[in-house]
C-alpha cells in the first residue's frame, strides 16, 4: 500500500530518516526524501520480514543516493525489539538504528495527523457517509498549561489504536497519556480466525468478501428470538442477538445431499489439509484416522451453505462491536467525549467504521464521537519519524 502527502518539513539534521512501526501483522514505514515537502507511506505484512528489508534499501537507493552513512532509521513498535539484531546486520553502515517507544510514538503521530494534516480528520456512517473535520490548530506550549481556556475542545481525548490486538490510551495533552486498556481480539484475531475458516490468502480478501457478505446467513437476530423489535429495551429485530448464533442449528439441519452452493467465494475443499497417509499407521491409527476423516468429510459437506463473504462479514461485525464497546465503556469511565480509532485493522473499510461508529453512538446514546483517520495505520511510524525531525 503506497500513499503520500506534502508536508513542509525542517531537515535541520541533515540526514535521510526512515521511520519503521514493525507490528505482529503489519510492518510500516514513512519518509520524505531530503528537501521534499512529501511524507511516503508503504506497508508490508511482517511475516515476510526480508521483502520489507529489501524494501528499506530501495527506498535508500532510490531516495538517498544508496548513501547508507547519512541515513538514520528509527524503529518502534515490538518488532523494532525483535528485529533489531536483524536491521543491524541488514544495515550495518547506516548512521545509526534508534528505538522508540510504541505508545509514545502513537500520539505523537496522531496529535501530528489531527492538527498538522488537512482533510486527514473524518466521521463516517452510513446515512451521512464520510464528513471531513477540520484540522484543529493549537500551540502546543500554551495547550502544556492547565488554563489553556480551549483545553477541553482537544483535549482529552482517547485512542483506541487496533492493531493485531488492541490498545486504549486517555490523552491528556501534547505528550500526556495513560493506557487505560485494551483487549486481545483485535486485528490478528479477525485475520487468524478468517484464515482458518475461509483460507483467504490476504487480509485485504477478507475485507472484500466481507464488503459482499449477509452476516444475517450466519448471525442470530433478535427478530430470530422475538420475531419483531424488542421495543421494552430499544432492540430492533436486525440487531445481533448472537454472533455467529445460527451456524450449529443450520448446520445440523443440513444433509449430506445439500447441493453446493454455486457461490464463487463457498468455503474451499479442506482436501489440501488431508496430506495425512496412513501407510505407516497401526492398526489402530487406522482406524481413528477412518473416523476422523468421516467426520471432517460430513462437517466439510454440512458447511457448504455457508459462504465465505457471510462468515467475513459476520466476524468483522463480532470484533468490531467488541471493540467499541470497550472503547464506549472507557471514554464514560474517563470521562471523555471524543474517541480516535487508529491502526491498520481499519483499512479504510467502509463496513468496519460505520460498525465502530454505531457502537459508540449506540451505547453512548449520541453523547460521544468516533473519528477517523486517512492514515489510521501509521501513527507510530509518523510519530517516530518526528522525533527524529
Amino acid at each position: 500500500m503506497d500513499q503520500e502527502i506534502h508536508y513542509k518539513l525542517d531537515y535541520s539534521k541533515n540526514l535521510f530518516t526512515i521511520a519503521i512501526d514493525i507490528g505482529g501483522t503489519l510492518a510500516k514505514v514513512v519518509y520524505s526524501p531530503l528537501g521534499s515537502d512529501k511524507l511516503h507511506f508503504h506497508t508490508i505484512e511482517t511475516e515476510h520480514i526480508t521483502k520489507f528489508i529489501k524494501l528499506l534499501h530501495s527506498i535508500i537507493h532510490d531516495h538517498n543516493n544508496s548513501d547508507y552513512s547519512t541515513t538514520q532509521i528509527i524503529a518502534t513498535g515490538g518488532g523494532a525489539f525483535k528485529f533489531y539484531d536483524l536491521l543491524n546486520k541488514e544495515f550495518p553502515l547506516v548512521k545509526s538504528i534508534d528505538q522508540l517507544e510504541e505508545m509514545e510514538s502513537l500520539i505523537k503521530g496522531l496529535d501530528f495527523f489531527i492538527h498538522q494534516v488537512h482533510d486527514e480528520v473524518f466521521t463516517y456512517n452510513d446515512q451521512d457517509g464520510m464528513q471531513i473535520i477540520p484540522k484543529v490548530t493549537i500551540d502546543n506550549n500554551k495547550c502544556q498549561n492547565e488554563k489553556y481556556e480551549n483545553n477541553d475542545k482537544i483535549y482529552p481525548y482517547l485512542l483506541v489504536n487496533i492493531g493485531s490486538g488492541v490498545s486504549i490510551l486517555k490523552v491528556e495533552k501534547p505528550n500526556v497519556f495513560t493506557r487505560v486498556g485494551g483487549s486481545s481480539l483485535g486485528g490478528g484475531t479477525l485475520w487468524g480466525l478468517l484464515s482458518l475458516i475461509t483460507g483467504a490468502q490476504s487480509y485485504d480478501q477478507m475485507l472484500t468478501w466481507a464488503q459482499e457478505g449477509d452476516n444475517t446467513q450466519v448471525d442470530m437476530l433478535v427478530g430470530d428470538i422475538y420475531g419483531s423489535d424488542y421495543t421494552k429495551i430499544g432492540l430492533k429485530s436486525s440487531a445481533i442477538a448472537s454472533s455467529f448464533g445460527k451456524v450449529f442449528q443450520n448446520r445440523r439441519l443440513s444433509t449430506a445431499s445439500s447441493t453446493p452452493s454455486s457461490r464463487s467465494n463457498s468455503t474451499p475443499s479442506l482436501s489440501n489439509i488431508m496430506m495425512l497417509s496412513a501407510k505407516d499407521c497401526s492398526n489402530d491409527d487406522n482406524d481413528l484416522l477412518k473416523r476422523s476423516t468421516t467426520s471432517t468429510l460430513e462437517i466439510m459437506d454440512r458447511n457448504k451453505k455457508f459462504q465465505n463473504s457471510d462468515i467475513c462479514k459476520s466476524l468483522l461485525y463480532a470484533i468490531s462491536n467488541n471493540i467499541g464497546q470497550i472503547a464506549y465503556l472507557q471514554a464514560k469511565i474517563h470521562h471523555v467525549q471524543n474517541i480516535y480509532f487508529g491502526g491498520s485493522y481499519i483499512r479504510g473499510h467502509l463496513t468496519t467504521m460505520n460498525t465502530l461508529a454505531y457502537a459508540i453512538n449506540f451505547w453512548s446514546q449520541s453523547s460521544k464521537q468516533a473519528f477517523f483517520l486517512k492514515h489510521e495505520g501509521y501513527l507510530g511510524a509518523m510519530g517516530s519519524f518526528l522525533s527524529a525531525m
